[in-house]
């Protein structure tokens, strides 16, 4: 799993916009960036890549949502 993670990371930092959450993109995008002969390991590495990639896009999601969520609501003060 290091070596699965260690590439993974390789290629996400040198070619970031290159990868998105779709699985069956990501294999494509991994055999053309990198001479991977075995199919298992590229698997591996595009399955890490696309589920690493939808927790980030998730908890983005969440943080937006709770920085809505968490504003304070102030009534107008009375000038009569």
């Amino acid at each position: 799993m290091d070596r699965v993670r260690k590439i993974s990371n390789e290629l996400m930092d040198t070619f970031p916009n290159r990868f998105g959450i779709n699985f069956e993109q990501n294999k494509k995008t991994v055999m053309d960036l990198a001479r991977i002969t075995s199919k298992q390991l590229r698997n591996q590495i595009a399955g890490f890549i696309t589920s690493y990639l939808r927790k980030e896009a998730k908890s983005g999601e969440n943080l937006e949502s709770e920085t809505s969520s968490t504003q304070e609501i102030v009534p107008p003060e009375n000038t009569s």
